[in-house]
């Protein structure tokens, strides 16, 4: 891990990796005058694999792109809204992704399927597709590999965000320096399975589509798919990696060790953006891990740290600083594990709370101050199995009920 760290970029933006272009624009999407639409491509083609939402309901933007990707090995690039979902409004919402891509793929003189569609947002509107089509020329004609592009990018698929999610590093290959970049939003409706975010990877690595897709699956389970702000699933949700082997080095076969390299560089990126995501979640003030070990079998772990992330009242009692340890037990008896009550032990950043099914007298001073700093661990010994597991969360704050009691105005 010390040698992953080494190689990421501390000014990462999509645009790093050779032979990318990117920008960000307002379209009129977002009543606040921020950016709301974003061009990322390639100047030549590029391998694509993709990750997609669980939800049964899918937006007209996701869909288009999933039959694309499952039909073709290259795309040229993609556009993402922010500002509306582009779902729920029937064959319109089909019809304006298509045409949203016709339009920029006309401009570098690519085919409409050659441009993959994303949106995110307000569920239910359609798309002001003349406001669109008419910033959509200016947007891609304007687009660059400079460093100020790739941040446009970036800030113009926020929604309630409030940080720009921003990540990349360098391996060495074949001799060669190979970048991956990659950018994400999701601050809402954030649960296992992907959720409401939305993020693009970029790489000039030379890599089939097929071991692509099957890094970017394998990928997203303990990252992306680890990641609870509210419990909530969207329907836009996506994760796309793109790669155009810009550096003109022999192609990255699975197996070998340059895929080993390259896997872990791509997996240390999409847990930075996993953990971006819940640290910025709704109204959050904390980024909450949660780590249960000792369990009897993988899905016993699973269960359990996801009843935590999920529990109003276990995230509330973070926000609130107490360390009310029967509200996590709670969660971890009706998590539906097979768990033994009177094994478990509980750590609250390191402060004993829990023993052997007993709750623990402790310093209410020492607690509040460690659950007053903004990373939180909290980690469960169940003493019963050999398999682990943990997942990112927030706290629940008052913020996060204000901006979804309102979020369409």
């Amino acid at each position: 891990m010390d040698q992953i760290n080494e190689n990421q970029i501390k000014e990462a933006y999509i645009t790093l990796p050779k032979g990318y272009i990117a920008n960000g624009v307002h379209a009129g999407l977002k009543p606040n005058g921020n950016p709301d639409l974003a061009f990322i491509a390639s100047k030549t083609p590029a391998n694509v694999a993709g990750v997609y939402t669980s939800n049964l309901v899918k937006g007209h933007s996701l869909t288009r792109s999933i039959s694309i990707i499952r039909s073709q090995k290259t795309v040229r690039g993609i556009v993402i809204n922010s500002g509306n979902a582009n779902a729920c409004v029937g064959e319109d919402g089909e019809k304006d992704a298509e045409e949203m891509a016709k339009c920029a793929a006309s401009v570098i003189g690519a085919e409409s399927k050659d441009i993959l569609t994303a949106s995110t947002g307000v569920i239910g509107s359609r798309l002001p597709l003349d406001k669109l089509t008419a910033a959509i020329p200016d947007l891609v004609k304007n687009a660059s590999s400079s460093e100020e592009c790739g941040h446009l990018a970036e800030r113009a698929i926020m929604t309630t965000d409030t940080q720009p999610k921003e990540v990349a590093a360098t391996v060495n290959i074949f001799g060669k320096e190979i970048t991956i970049a990659g950018i994400a939003k999701g601050s809402g409706m954030i649960h296992p399975n992907l959720a409401t975010m939305i993020s693009v990877f970029t790489t000039d690595a030379n890599i089939s589509q097929d071991v692509l897709q099957s890094m970017i699956s394998a990928n997203v389970k303990d990252t992306y798919n680890r990641v609870s702000v509210d419990g909530d699933t969207s329907v836009c949700d996506m994760v796309v990696i793109l790669a155009n082997g810009a550096t003109e080095t022999p192609e990255i076969k699975a197996g070998s060790e340059e895929y080993d390299v390259f896997k872990e560089a791509f997996h240390a990126l999409c847990i930075d953006l996993a953990k971006m995501i819940a640290s910025d979640g709704e109204g959050a003030s904390k980024l909450v891990e949660v780590e249960v070990n000792g369990a009897k079998t993988s899905n016993d772990a699973y269960l359990c740290v996801l009843s935590i992330c999920r529990s109003p009242l276990c995230k509330t009692a973070i926000f609130g600083q107490d360390a009310n340890c029967g509200r996590f037990i709670t969660a971890l008896g009706y998590s539906g594990a097979d768990i033994d009550p009177n094994k478990i032990s509980m750590f609250l950043s390191g402060l004993p709370v829990y023993e052997k099914g007993v709750a623990l007298p402790f310093d209410e001073d020492v607690a509040k101050e460690k659950l007053s700093e903004h990373d939180i661990l909290i980690r469960i010994e169940l003493n019963d199995g050999e398999y682990n597991d943990r997942m990112w969360t927030c706290d629940f704050t008052y913020d996060y009920v204000k901006i979804n009691a309102s979020y369409r105005s």
